[in-house]
């Protein structure tokens, strides 16, 4: 009797279920694609992060670098007063970057504080080169000065020596800075390395902590001209190229990566590191974990991926806080907009339908009855308002990741203080020791992704509005009287 009753009323009242049913299913589905739009920024966040730290990074621990003026000053180079006429000359110079060193024994101190899943070190190294030549001037004489004689006012006459100037020659020299950074072999799954892909030859193997080995960006690679299997030099070191790497988004963090013993020999850094990435066992503990450190290691700063989020400006740090701001508390308006409307769009019903209701409880229905009628049918108003809300939502995330529009992420200086894995520098940049991070600008395409949680809430919301809305009639209902049905006609 309930089902049989229910679906002939839903049927002739079918105009009125479906205006209450979209105006539930437009509340629903702007939660959907508010929800996955938030979500499709949060990964695109944390993109930008990884491309800052490294896949499986949590937070990085540094020291300050060192007040100007207090380190070993600017670079110096070396040339050789060769005899060679026009011969080419070059000299460089590895030097720590970013950073004041640690101890490598911090990386175990690290690693053994509560709640760290795992700790790697890694030494950010600047090189400068200077490669040029030499060229001799040449004597021109002066074409009026006699063999000997005088050359006139100001001349050297008498003196038997030729009379001219040296023209030409001087110095022509390139400088020339690329990155280094100094990575951990056995440890290969934190630091900035995780970021990039390897797109050809290998990676490093954990058997080669000392070896003369690299695996160079690709935007490096192709500047310099390098592939698998030729060699690069660093300070007069020779290292074999085995593999490419790609960063997955943005610059990488360094042009070459060698096995941190190698970095440390040619930085003069024995048993030094700049930077310490460091994984948490609980992402909700990070950050207790950040408070240890902080607590056990002084002198460090810890940077966590929070911290870095704050950094990042541009239209996908614009978009994201409108998103998590006007969008959540524009959704929660419209619903309960939604929910209101409907309430009263069945009262209303309920009021329109009097005379049946009385007629019904005259028959012997109990209030109770009634109201559960009313509250059924209200229940099926919302599921299919969820229904075509589920619909609309998923359409609606589907169109913004067919689009992708493309938002940039504007990467501020990360400077001595709060930098965790980006290195000065970069590719053609000066670099420097203490000098911090150039700001530069990433591309982010936007995608909204919708997780099965978020259709579920969608389901629980519509269950929720046909309730919100059955209680308003059902409570309507409840309060009406047969001998109504005889003084109200429809």
């Amino acid at each position: 009797m309930f089902f049989t009753y229910l679906r002939r009323e839903l049927r002739r009242r079918r105009k009125a279920a479906l205006v209450v049913a979209s105006g539930l299913a437009l509340g629903i589905a702007l939660v959907i694609v508010v929800s996955s739009v938030s979500t499709g920024m949060s990964r695109a966040q944390d993109k930008v992060l990884e491309s800052l730290y490294g896949l499986g990074t949590d937070m990085t621990v540094t020291k300050a670098a060192a007040a100007p003026g207090s380190g070993s000053g600017r670079p110096k180079f070396e040339f050789d007063a060769k005899g060679d006429d026009d011969a080419t000359q070059s000299s460089d110079r590895v030097m720590v970057q970013g950073f004041q060193t640690l101890a490598s024994s911090t990386v175990t101190r690290i690693g053994g504080q509560n709640g760290v899943a795992g700790a790697v070190g890694g030494l950010s190294l600047n090189v400068m080169k200077v490669d040029g030549e030499f060229k001799r001037g040449e004597f021109k004489q002066d074409e009026g000065a006699g063999q000997g004689g005088r050359s006139g006012p100001g001349g050297q006459g008498g003196t038997g020596q030729p009379q001219g100037e040296v023209r030409g020659g001087g110095a022509s020299f390139d400088v020339n800075s690329y990155t280094v950074y100094g990575t951990d072999v056995t440890e290969q799954g934190i630091g900035p390395l995780t970021s990039s892909k390897i797109t050809k030859g290998r990676t490093f193997k954990t058997s080669e902590t000392d070896a003369k080995v690299a695996v160079v960006d690709s935007a490096y690679a192709k500047e310099k001209k390098l592939d698998v299997g030729k060699t690069v030099t660093v300070h007069g070191t020779k290292f074999t190229v085995v593999g490419v790497s790609t960063a997955d988004s943005g610059d990488a963090a360094a042009n070459l990566y060698i096995p941190l013993k190698q970095a440390q020999t040619l930085s003069d850094s024995k048993d030094k590191v700049t930077t310490v990435y460091v994984k948490a066992a609980d992402s909700q503990q990070i950050d207790q974990v950040k408070s240890a450190i902080q607590k056990n290691i002084s002198g460090t700063t810890v940077t966590t991926s929070a911290d870095l989020a704050d950094t990042v400006s541009g239209s996908l740090s614009t978009a994201s806080d409108l998103a998590s701001g006007v969008g959540k508390w524009l959704s929660i308006v419209v619903l309960a907009a939604a929910f209101l409307v409907a309430g009263l769009l069945t009262s209303s019903a309920v009021s329109r339908r009097v005379r049946e209701f009385g007629t019904l409880k005259a028959l012997g229905w109990k209030s109770g009855r009634v109201t559960r009628q009313v509250v059924g049918e209200a229940l099926v108003n919302g599921l299919l308002g969820g229904v075509l809300g589920i619909g609309i939502g998923l359409a609606g995330a589907y169109l913004v990741t067919a689009i992708s529009p493309t938002l940039t992420a504007q990467l501020g200086s990360s400077g001595g203080g709060t930098g965790g894995g980006r290195f000065m520098g970069g590719p053609g940049g000066p670099g420097g020791p203490g000098r911090a991070a150039a700001s530069k600008t990433l591309d982010i395409a936007l995608t909204a992704p919708v997780s099965l949680s978020v259709v579920l809430i969608a389901v629980v919301l519509a269950v929720a509005g046909g309730l919100i809305a059955g209680g308003f009639g059902g409570w309507r209902a409840s309060r009406l009287r047969p001998a109504d049905a005889l003084r109200r006609v429809e």
